[in-house]
């Protein structure tokens, strides 16, 4: 289980009931049971450095002005569904909060190179009998 380091507060997020998508009868034309979450990043209370990652993101629920969209509509109980949201956008924030291990530069191994060497001229071989057949 991992440990969160940095809490979302409750005090920064908006959230704003919707009426469900899918089908559910008459239920989902009259209950608003769905959330949108709405989370602006460069306003919150997250260290610099968290908020660079998150910024840095190539995610589709991060707009260009930096707030966090996220709509959670699985359970019919609007409580539930902040929760749910809740708990993704906090997943959200502890996927940046540890740095990403440096990478350590390998060099290819004798046998992969004498591998893709002997590939190279295997291709090249099919290639060269792909002509004209001299009589």
């Amino acid at each position: 289980m991992i440990v969160s380091r940095f809490i979302v507060s409750k005090d920064e997020v908006d959230f704003s009931a919707i009426r469900a998508q899918g089908a559910g009868g008459q239920n989902v034309n009259k209950v608003s049971s769905a959330v949108h979450l709405r989370y602006s990043i460069p306003g919150s209370s997250l260290p610099p450095e968290i908020k660079e990652r998150l910024l840095a993101l190539r995610d589709h629920r991060i707009t260009d002005e930096g707030v966090v969209v996220i709509k959670a509509q699985g359970s019919r109980s609007q409580e539930t569904n902040k929760l749910q949201a809740m708990q993704r956008l906090q997943e959200l924030v502890d996927s940046v909060s540890q740095l990403p291990k440096p990478r350590k530069a390998t060099r290819p191994t004798l046998g992969s190179r004498r591998r893709r060497l002997e590939g190279k001229s295997a291709r090249g071989e099919v290639k060269r009998l792909r002509g004209k057949v001299l009589p």
